[in-house]
């Protein structure tokens, strides 16, 4: 009697572990879990591949939503308003957000010659590109406000945790790097709670975590300029990676047949001048290629490929308004241009050696911190 009970009991542990079986087999791969939200003045969507638990996106997107309300220009309540607010006057205490971005954004000041430059805010504010007063200012009164953007003018103090702007009237603008942090920290919430694959679009910005689901690399369109949203002119792959993109399509007005964008040259007080119609920056932190897609596009080919190509672990694509494509030469098998309309070309040599040269380890400071939890 013994025997047959322990018989049955041995047939019923085995029909259990092949119905567990069965039930894995029909499962399949998970479906990809997606949501989307307007923050940082763009679209967001984050698409993850694995299985998760349902309160995780909305984990990420609340980081993403505290870093906006604390870096934001738009109203008079963020961190960085404050800071703006008593320029000349004091110091203001912020957030490890607030003053870890800041000295990034120097980081890159110092290291593009002023190119990239935070203090340019007072002349964003004053063009209105993207808002409902844009305008084209005088010449008197953009060189009224060119004295007040001096990246040197931010002092910074790591023990107080403060930041201070010595003249009044100055204002920073982190619009040119925030979402690349951002990014970033959503990517750092996925990854710690085990996500493997998944795509982050931070419209412009793009973040892949590992690869896709059957272990090829994932396929990032560069988007045509000024083309409708969607249309590219090529396909780079990447495993792991941030692709971010910037040019002068993304906010513009015509006036007189002249278009007038938003990236503003702090040396001039106007929108760059130059062929350049995009710059896509091929980089491990995205942070690190929201930064520099503005600083290269604002010091053009020559300068800004020869920058490029002597930083470690970064490459870049730009593309002319004549449709000629140049890649940095760490792209070669990871780019191809689609579009019929643009064509690879290869910059002279001789030109990039008369670009300024930069110290190969110029971003070794340019690092994510490691940031408290929402709310701290």
């Amino acid at each position: 009697m013994k025997s047959t009970i322990a018989v049955r009991y041995i047939a019923l542990l085995l029909l259990g572990f092949l119905a567990a079986i069965l039930v894995a087999g029909c499962a399949g791969p998970p479906k990809p879990v997606s949501q989307t939200e307007l923050l940082l003045g763009t679209t967001i969507t984050i698409t993850v591949f694995d299985r998760i638990d349902s309160g995780m996106l909305a984990q990420a997107f609340a980081r993403v939503r505290s870093i906006q309300d604390r870096m934001t220009t738009v109203g008079t309540s963020s961190e960085v308003d404050e800071v703006n607010q008593e320029a000349g006057i004091r110091p203001v205490k912020v957030t490890r957000d607030v003053f870890d971005v800041v000295k990034t954004a120097l980081e890159f000041s110092r290291l593009t010659n002023g190119a990239f430059d935070i203090t340019v805010g007072p002349i964003v504010k004053l063009w209105g590109i993207g808002t409902s007063h844009e305008q084209l200012p005088t010449k008197k009164a953009i060189d009224e406000l060119l004295p007040l953007v001096n990246w040197h003018l931010v002092k910074l103090d790591q023990a107080a945790g403060t930041i201070y702007l010595e003249k009044r009237g100055m204002a920073i603008d982190l619009g040119g790097i925030a979402k690349g942090y951002a990014a970033d920290e959503a990517e750092r919430i996925l990854a710690k709670a085990g996500v493997r694959h998944a795509i982050l679009d931070f419209g412009g910005n793009i973040v892949v975590m590992g690869s896709k689901p059957d272990g090829s690399p994932w396929r990032i369109g560069i988007q045509t300029p000024f083309a409708d949203r969607g249309s590219y002119l090529g396909i780079v792959t990447a495993s792991e990676m941030s692709v971010v993109t910037s040019g002068p399509y993304e906010r513009y007005f015509v006036r007189n047949g002249v278009v007038y964008h938003h990236i503003i040259n702090p040396k001039t007080g106007y929108p760059v001048e130059d062929h350049l119609t995009s710059t896509t920056i091929y980089s491990d932190v995205s942070i690190v290629g929201d930064g520099l897609s503005t600083s290269v596009f604002v010091m053009g080919l020559q300068d800004g490929y020869a920058l490029v190509r002597d930083l470690k672990g970064v490459d870049a694509i730009f593309v002319t308004d004549s449709g000629k494509v140049y890649a940095t030469p760490g792209l070669a098998g990871r780019f191809t241009v689609t579009n019929p309309d643009y064509r690879v070309a290869t910059l002279d040599e001789a030109a990039i050696s008369q670009a300024p040269k930069v110290n190969p380890q110029a971003l070794k400071e340019i690092e994510r911190a490691d940031i408290p939890a929402p709310g701290q």
